[in-house]
């Protein structure tokens, strides 16, 4: 714990400071006076010890005034920057998210689910299903092809037969003969001011 406690620098500047919301954590120094002794030490031996635990406490204390005033200092860089919350909460998910996935646990849920997946699709039944879902699939678009030629070629034998094509003949013919009423029709109209091209009378005046 030494060394942790000099690999951050304890004589910061901001070594002291407290944030409004954080205090001290409280060392009941008077309860670990009356706590026995563990049986087999020396009371030099429990006198050292006790002084090792103030010491490390004192250091946690350091340490979290030490991480108050990095996470102001980090907030004021996030603010001249212009980063939002929502990006820090991205990052912090991303981070998050990262963290999950080299864990040992992740690692060895997804060897295991990898083991799974090869014991299953090596089965025998897997292998079965899988054959059996192919036949079907296979025989089921030969069937549709077969369906839709035989549709096809009845078509075809309709469109030649003989009642088809007298059909289509006589439909040809009602077209042309309606065509053809409508392009001679307007000169077999009567004309509006009479019959013939006898103009009529000029009405008489009063």
């Amino acid at each position: 714990m030494d060394s942790a406690g000099q690999d951050i620098n304890l004589n910061s500047p901001n070594k002291g400071l407290l944030s409004d919301s954080m205090t001290d954590v409280p060392v009941d120094t008077a309860a670990a006076a009356q706590t026995p002794a563990v049986e087999g030490l020396t009371e030099a031996e429990e006198e050292e010890l006790r002084a090792e635990l103030a010491k490390v406490e004192e250091e946690i204390v350091t340490l979290r005034q030490v991480l108050a005033a990095k996470e102001r200092h980090c907030a004021e860089l996030k603010r001249k920057l212009g980063l939002s919350a929502l990006e820090g909460l991205k990052q912090n998910l991303s981070r998050s998210w990262h963290d999950v996935q080299v864990s040992n646990a992740y690692v060895k849920t997804s060897e295991k689910l990898g083991e799974w997946n090869e014991k299953v699709t090596q089965s025998d039944l897997y292998k079965k299903t899988q054959e059996t879902l192919s036949q079907a699939g296979q025989k089921t678009s030969a069937a549709l092809s077969t369906v839709g030629s035989a549709i096809s070629r009845k078509l075809g034998d309709m469109r030649n037969s003989a009642t088809f094509k007298s059909f289509e003949d006589r439909v040809g013919n009602i077209k042309s003969k309606v065509v053809g009423g409508r392009e001679n029709g307007t000169e077999n109209l009567p004309s509006p001011t009479g019959s013939g091209s006898k103009p009529l009378p000029d009405p008489t005046p009063f």
